[in-house]
């Protein structure tokens, strides 16, 4: 079976940088507004990512992501919105309920934490090629069976679904009804899932027996069949970004201590 991902190449900015330096800017990213604790920092990464997305030619493949997190987003604005507990302000009616200013500035709150860090995994995960990150973590010290366990995680859920599409394929054509009412999907069920588990599990012991001709187990340094090399602007981005952080963390001590670091 072919590898699968979701990422796709598309010689861009991002993917000439090394998946450190984008693993660095998701930890950027997620961090820096919650030292800060400022709204308009979360929007700026929000903003920013979609920029490097767009830029990239992945911003559409991130709408299924937006959209599965953007239902839930809307259940918790109503919940908080109509139904938080304690002392609040009205903001309107909607019949018997009350619009609640503190639970909805709470839920705007959840709503921009939550979409930061979509889109900043989506820029890690849409531009980074699994491969290419489990070569940095071993060259960093990392064990192969990490790096190979890394990578499974991106590739599973892609590969049980081409598998189960091509079991479904086989049972149709032996005249199997795998589609109609309800009562229909649900017989087809254990004959679909049944080979699909079983065929995993073939799958893994050909794959831990492959690694093992192949010598993954030895202790002798690993060699790799396509070597990445990173833009003449990794190393720049990285230092910005620690400099970023480096910045809102003595923001953060000086606010706690008392002092104020924006202006008024």
């Amino acid at each position: 079976m072919k590898s699968i991902s979701l990422y796709e190449e598309k010689h861009s900015f991002l993917n000439g940088l090394s998946p450190l330096t984008k693993l660095t800017y998701v930890v950027v990213a997620i961090c820096v507004p919650l030292l800060l604790g400022l709204r308009p920092s979360y929007v700026a990464f929000i903003a920013l990512s979609v920029a490097l997305l767009a830029t990239s030619g992945v911003l559409a493949k991130t709408k299924p992501i937006v959209a599965v997190s953007g239902f839930v987003l809307l259940t918790v604005v109503i919940i908080q919105t109509f139904f938080r507990g304690g002392a609040y302000t009205e903001l309107f009616r909607l019949g018997p309920l009350v619009a609640r200013k503190e639970g909805f500035e709470y839920s705007i709150g959840i709503l921009l934490n939550v979409l930061n860090i979509v889109f900043c995994f989506c820029v890690f995960v849409l531009t980074t090629k699994p491969s290419d990150m489990m070569q940095a973590m071993v060259r960093r010290g990392a064990s192969p069976r990490l790096g190979y366990v890394f990578v499974s995680l991106f590739q599973i859920i892609p590969q049980m679904t081409e598998r189960t599409s091509t079991i479904a394929d086989a049972q149709r054509s032996r005249g199997m009804r795998t589609e109609g009412s309800l009562g229909t999907r649900i017989k087809a069920f254990l004959p679909l899932i049944s080979p699909v588990i079983m065929s995993s599990f073939t799958d893994t012991r050909e794959r831990s027996i492959a690694l093992e001709v192949r010598g993954f187990s030895s202790k002798e340094p690993k060699t790799f069949l396509n070597e990445f090399v990173a833009s003449r602007a990794d190393a720049s981005v990285r230092v910005a970004l620690l400099v970023v952080f480096a910045l809102s963390v003595v923001a953060r001590v000086a606010l706690t201590m008392g002092v104020s670091v924006w202006p008024k």
